[in-house]
């Protein structure tokens, strides 16, 4: 495109013979907030309006390759502006974001302390409920060992009543056999199973 914009000034130059004059990029001047570039009225000859139309392309093309102007000065200005501004946004957004974060990690921790609390309360009561139910155990198991003690004390007594009674039917079976052999008499009951 540049090249275009040089072959048709070089076409319009031997229409003009004189060169356009170096303080042409002065013409245009730029607003800083805007960038927009303002034409001077043009107050000269028909012949260099043409020119001035030709060379309105060329700050369009390359406005950073003029050198030395304000026009210059105020772009770069202005870029330096929109960089501090871009820079303090993204500075502002990581603030925000690292905010954002702070309150959630904070949250976060509140709410595992919360639940870390209350987990230690259910297990302190469940250790109390297990202690309890250890307690009642022990005492029925003592109650029961007890129980059994007792039965087996019955149980012994029992025995041994049986045991004397056995005693005791021998002993009543010998002096009846020692009576019948005395008498010479047959018992009544002979062998009492058949």
């Amino acid at each position: 495109m540049a090249e275009q914009e040089a072959k048709k000034l070089e076409a319009e130059s031997p229409v003009t013979p004189t060169p356009p004059p170096a303080p042409e990029p002065v013409e245009f001047k730029q607003d800083a907030v805007q960038e927009k570039p303002i034409v001077a009225p043009p107050e000269q000859k028909p012949e260099e309006s043409k020119a001035l139309a030709v060379i309105d392309k060329v700050p369009e093309s390359a406005p950073k390759k003029l050198s030395g102007g304000s026009h210059d000065r105020d772009v770069a200005l202005a870029e330096v502006e929109k960089e501090k501004r871009n820079s303090f946004i993204k500075a502002w957004e990581d603030s925000e974001k690292t905010k954002a974060e702070n309150k959630a990690q904070k949250k976060l921790s509140a709410v595992a302390a919360w639940e870390n609390s209350k987990k230690a309360s259910l297990e302190a009561q469940l250790r109390k409920i297990e202690e309890k139910l250890e307690k009642q155990k022990a005492e029925y198991a003592e109650k029961m060992k007890n129980k059994v003690a007792l039965v087996h004390k019955q149980a012994e007594e029992k025995r041994a009543m049986v045991e004397a009674q056995r005693g005791e039917e021998i002993l009543k079976a010998e002096e009846m056999a020692a009576k019948y052999r005395a008498t010479g008499q047959t018992p009544k009951k002979f062998l009492g199973c058949f």
